[in-house]
């Protein structure tokens, strides 16, 4: 195991920072509706060894909202979202990962990186701790804030 990464606990919805086998942060999370793999269109979250490819948004405020990675000048409101019911809010922060295992989350339809599984933010009413996801890894906001501030890009991160 690396002396540092991102451990993403699929059965009880987690996410742990790990440093030399200590766990120095953890959170809830929410991960696919879909449950757990790996191909390009399924919703679920890939699973195995993946890295953090880019940080993006380091300089945005909170309930800052992204398409296609992003800022769009808006900030999440209950206003902004009475006017797009059911929209898949990305927000805040974005960790885009890409796979690190050829043939299980890396390459062909089962690509993590072309699938754009992120860590990202989503409006605080949406729950933690239950699959609620399209594939990517939901954060609350404040907690990604933190998180996003004590990680790099290339930190590993297993998701299992």
């Amino acid at each position: 195991m690396p002396q540092r990464y991102l451990l993403i606990r699929l059965a009880d919805q987690r996410l742990q920072l790990i440093e030399q086998d200590e766990v120095r942060l953890e959170y809830p999370v929410s991960t696919g509706v879909a449950g757990p793999g790996e191909r390009d269109g399924s919703g679920c979250t890939p699973r195995g060894w993946h890295r953090i490819r880019i940080r993006i948004g380091a300089s945005c405020p909170l309930n800052t909202v992204f398409v296609g990675r992003r800022p769009t000048g808006e900030i999440y409101s209950a206003a902004l979202a009475a006017g797009a019911p059911g929209r898949d809010w990305i927000l805040t922060r974005i960790l885009w990962l890409t796979g690190l295992e050829s043939g299980r989350n890396r390459g062909g339809a089962v690509d993590t990186l072309r699938r754009y599984i992120y860590i990202h933010g989503c409006p605080d009413s949406e729950p933690m701790g239950v699959p609620a996801s399209h594939g990517c890894i939901r954060m609350r906001n404040a907690d990604l804030m933190e998180l996003f501030d004590r990680v790099e890009a290339g930190l590993p991160v297993l998701i299992r």
